[in-house]
């Protein structure tokens, strides 16, 4: 590990004001916190983004800040501040789609953090320099990060397909491959002087990643976002019910309007068939 450079610092610092911000406001916080209803429903693409900078106690942010101080500053220092940003959000929005998918039928799921663009950054640490040492936190014990990383993939899988506790696995491994996927396209050089390492880590992820998306009953998903949540009421369901709402409606308003005039209509009911008219 080394000491992080001038945009991780920027980063940092973004996050633990953002973090701030959602700690004060709830309006704040649910406005960006990532919702698989709020993306894939009502299309709000920015939670992807905006999600990964907002955390849900100080304990979360300080160690989410602490990894990224510690793994930032080897790829910074080496690839430069543009590609470290470029490794950094892809992560974080490659988490959070994975996320999507494994969740796709939990409208209430949500979740916030920094940990997929994290995990990318030290993924892409892993593919560029596999026998740099990885220190575990403030125990002064060092593995090398290739041991690391093929431990990290191993638990992620067991996290994803477990009924265990309220952690992001999904974005940690969606995070984590898509950094090393960048980082080689950056440093073609390292899939011929590394191949071994990324290869036993990168195709556990991918067959696991496709079995995620062609075979999804096979995941034993629960946690303390969605466990209350009811299977049959899906995203589909919910859309379906919707649109069916708002056909209702639009029908009582043009059945008004076909019996009293459009002089008839209120305020809001105009509105409505102005909005409903533009869809």
């Amino acid at each position: 590990m080394t000491g992080t450079g001038f945009i991780g610092l920027i980063l940092i610092f973004a996050n633990v004001l953002i973090s701030y911000r959602g700690f004060t406001s709830e309006m704040f916080f649910a406005r960006y916190e990532f919702e698989v209803e709020k993306v894939i429903l009502y299309k709000d693409y920015k939670r992807l983004l905006t999600s990964g900078f907002l955390h849900v106690s100080w304990m979360h942010l300080i160690f989410n800040m602490f990894s990224l101080y510690a793994f930032s500053g080897l790829i910074e220092g080496s690839l430069g501040g543009i590609r470290f940003l470029i490794i950094y959000f892809a992560s974080l929005i490659g988490g959070n789609l994975f996320s999507l998918v494994v969740h796709r039928e939990h409208p209430d799921y949500v979740s916030v953090g920094a940990s997929g663009a994290i995990c990318g950054v030290m993924f892409a640490s892993i593919a560029l320099f596999p026998g740099v040492g990885m220190g575990l936190f403030f125990i002064p014990i060092s593995i090398p990060s290739w041991i690391f990383g093929i431990a990290f993939i191993g638990f992620s899988i067991y996290g994803i397909r477990s009924n265990k506790r309220n952690i992001g696995h999904e974005a940690h491994l969606g995070g984590a491959l898509i950094g090393m996927i960048v980082a080689i396209l950056m440093v073609p050089s390292a899939l011929i002087n590394n191949y071994i390492i990324i290869l036993v880590i990168a195709v556990p992820s991918i067959i696991f990643i496709y079995l995620v998306i062609t075979r999804p009953y096979l995941l034993l998903v629960d946690n303390f976002y969605f466990k209350t949540h009811k299977d049959y009421y899906s995203i589909d369901h919910k859309y379906n019910e919707e649109k069916h709402n708002q056909q209702q409606e639009i029908d009582r308003i043009l059945d008004k309007i076909s019996k009293k005039g459009m002089s008839s209509l209120s305020k809001t009911e105009k509105e409505t068939l102005k909005k409903y008219s533009r869809t």
